[in-house]
């Protein structure tokens, strides 16, 4: 069990991700102990096992803590999504989130901010609109899956809690959104995907990172958008990529062929939705990015 006494200790949940790893090394630089909760026996001191959906977490694990942060969820880069898939990217993301939210609550007044991970996946796909942290939920199977999960995380905790709910974007990185481009483009067969023209939510590993210790360090409640600040369409994060490997940018991708090899959900969802999601809270709290535009964040992913 962590020293509770650990002053300014953040106790992370899915800290094997990519964020979540980014996130661990980030802290640990500055001298912030970390207590990774983990699905496997504990192996050193800063581990703690745990069994979400059949065992509670015991409070005590969070006591001290000044932030617990759920990162929790099986990938959405797993095709095709049926009815079983679907499940699981519920139920991983809920289950983990139902078990910090009631250690959060049974620890009343002396809980920790709970740093909740949710998606931009939320809003609907909308065309010429702004969306920032106050519009409206979408009706998507994705926005549908980020209302549960927020949720979990709201209803679990209780009124009195702390609650953040980070509302992330695709992350720009070899292991994130990029992964997929990359092999395509070094092969020469990038090129628009569906109408090209969509916007896409994107944002840095390291400005997410820096966002989530933002969140922290603020207190910050309620939905964030953790966003890059400037638009970027397909096409531009598609360029980017293809120039920054000095490969050719040619070949569309029909929405139809989308829909067919991945399905209609997650074509939609991931790929064909056209949503400009800005970071409205970070904004107006002092966040300032590493990366402002998109083609920052992809000098930062792709060596030259």
């Amino acid at each position: 069990m962590p020293d509770a006494k650990d002053e300014g200790r953040v106790v992370i949940a899915g800290a094997s991700g990519l964020i979540g790893r980014a996130l661990t090394a980030s802290l640990r630089r500055d001298g912030i102990p970390v207590t990774r909760l983990v699905r496997r026996e504990s192996a050193v001191s800063d581990e703690v096992s745990w069994d979400p959906g059949r065992t509670p977490l015991p409070p005590a694990v969070l006591e001290g803590a000044r932030a617990v942060v759920g990162l929790n969820g099986a990938t959405l880069g797993r095709f095709p999504w049926t009815s079983r898939y679907k499940h699981q990217l519920l139920w991983s993301r809920v289950a983990p989130t139902q078990a910090l939210a009631a250690a959060v609550r049974s620890l009343g007044d002396a809980a920790p901010h709970f740093v909740s991970s949710s998606a931009v996946g939320y809003y609907p796909s909308a065309p010429g609109v702004t969306l920032t942290e106050t519009s409206v939920r979408g009706d998507s199977f994705l926005a549908d899956l980020c209302g549960e999960w927020e949720g979990a995380a709201v209803r679990g905790a209780g009124d009195n809690a702390r609650v953040a709910l980070l509302r992330t974007a695709p992350v720009v990185h070899a292991q994130g959104v990029l992964k997929p481009l990359l092999l395509l483009t070094k092969l020469g067969m990038a090129g628009p995907i569906g109408r090209g023209t969509q916007v896409w939510p994107w944002i840095s590993l390291e400005d997410e990172v820096r966002a989530i210790r933002h969140v922290i360090d603020t207190q910050t409640t309620g939905p964030v958008n953790l966003t890059g600040p400037e638009r970027a369409t397909a096409n531009d994060l598609g360029f980017a990529l293809a120039r920054r490997m000095n490969r050719p940018y040619l070949l569309r991708v029909p929405e139809w062929a989308l829909k067919l090899v991945l399905g209609r959900d997650a074509a939609e969802g991931l790929l064909t939705s056209d949503m400009h999601v800005v970071p409205e809270v970070l904004t107006a709290s002092g966040f300032a990015f590493s990366h402002p535009r998109v083609e920052d964040a992809v000098a930062a992913a792709v060596p030259a």
